[in-house]
């Protein structure tokens, strides 16, 4: 019998995050760093809301674009943070979740053989949603001596005449990173100066901690029109299984995204759309409360990693923190399965976000401060019996040359 799979999704490999969750789900007493998922739940007024739309017999398709008033919503809520506008009719479309937003607009955009620029370590689908694509994903690696930030001179020496798109994954997953307004505006100018196109995945906008709120490079002159902004519910609202995301950008790519949605999705999830109407109204106050607990495990995390001689910069967004193991002379996925096999703490190898995270743990902090302390005082013991270990394997070589 022929195979009856495509060679294209037999190339693609399995995400590397989930190779530790399904080991961890198999573990008792395990704590797992590794879910990049609020440990909240959805706040209780917008989970009634949801109730409510079942209440009142809102079970019905929404239209492919969805729900009129929840379009609205977000054109009012992207105005109100980012003060860049776009038209609830033909420039905002809602998606299962963030990820569909960005399969949609690489398979509305790519042609065979255009070239997707991707910023790696970064978060796991953009280079297989890519090649599904047709695209060629071409990595830019980023380094812990820039803060894992884009910088312009990595961006010039990836373009070529085949390049069209530029992911844009910031604040980052994994490394925490941001890009400041100052930033962007460099890399603007060299988008307008190659007439390339952004894909800007922004989900971890509104957990930013340092002095500026989150910038959207869509604000900067001259960018809306070659932006598509992508952003959803899941991390500042805590609404990860509502499975909800959206997409703001030009009508001539939004137009070409949702005709892919109609055929593949029909619409998101109706409650959830209801839902997703409330939280953007009158949830200011949750999210300012959950973006306070994160930055107090985030520094608190920093400083006990460190303190454990751990180097680790500082990250400024989203819910993670990517310490260096590389003093451990171990790769990223050697010291992961160790500390979850001799300690029963589960965390991501960096190279589970591109080749160029080796060297490095993803640590989620989307956890209880109780459940933070419990696993760093494991990882303090796994490290100091690790050091412990080079020092004696030192000893023994030191002794081993005197003898001869």
């Amino acid at each position: 019998m022929r195979n009856p799979l495509s060679d294209k999704i037999e190339m693609i490999p399995w995400s590397g995050i989930r190779k530790f969750f399904d080991i961890v789900n198999e573990m008792k007493d395990a704590i797992s760093l590794g879910v990049g998922e609020p440990d909240f739940d959805t706040p209780w007024h917008i989970r009634e809301e949801g109730i409510y739309s079942l209440e009142k017999g809102r079970t019905f398709y929404t239209s492919n674009a969805g729900l009129k008033e929840l379009r609205e919503e977000i054109h009012n809520y992207v105005h109100r943070k980012y003060n860049v506008s776009y038209d609830p009719d033909s420039e905002i479309m809602v998606t299962v979740g963030g990820s569909e937003a960005i399969d949609l607009a690489m398979r509305a955009m790519l042609n065979p053989g255009d070239e997707v620029l991707i910023p790696q370590p970064s978060y796991v689908s953009y280079d297989p949603c890519a090649i599904l694509a047709d695209g060629v994903p071409v990595i830019i690696e980023l380094e812990e001596k820039d803060q894992f930030r884009l910088t312009p001179e990595k961006l010039l020496e990836k373009i070529t005449p085949k390049t069209k798109i530029l992911v844009l994954p910031f604040p980052n997953n994994p490394t925490g990173a941001i890009m400041t307004r100052e930033d962007l505006e460099k890399i603007a100018a060299i988008v307008e100066e190659h007439d390339l196109f952004v894909l800007s995945d922004e989900i971890y906008g509104e957990l930013t901690y340092g002095d500026e709120p989150h910038v959207t490079i869509a604000s900067i002159p001259g960018m809306r029109d070659r932006t598509i902004l992508i952003n959803g519910f899941s991390k500042a609202f805590a609404m990860t299984g509502w499975r909800l995301g959206y997409a703001c950008g030009p009508e001539i790519i939004l137009k070409q995204m949702l005709k892919i949605h109609q055929y593949a999705i029909m619409c998101a999830p109706t409650t959830s759309q209801y839902a997703a109407v409330d939280a953007l109204k009158n949830s200011d106050e949750d999210v300012a409360h959950m973006k306070e607990s994160y930055d107090q495990r985030r520094r608190y995390l920093l400083h006990a990693l460190r303190e454990m001689g751990m180097e680790c910069f500082e990250p400024l967004g989203a819910f993670y923190i990517f310490p260096s193991i590389k003093r451990f002379g171990m790769t990223s996925e050697e010291f992961a399965l160790r500390l979850l096999e001799e300690e029963k703490v589960a965390v991501v190898p960096g190279t589970a976000f591109g080749a160029c995270g080796e060297g490095f743990l993803r640590i989620s902090y989307a956890y209880s401060l109780k459940s933070l302390k419990e696993a760093l005082g494991r990882i303090e013991r796994f490290v100091k019996r690790l050091d412990e270990e080079t020092a004696a394997k030192e000893k023994n070589e030191e002794n081993a040359g005197e003898a001869k």
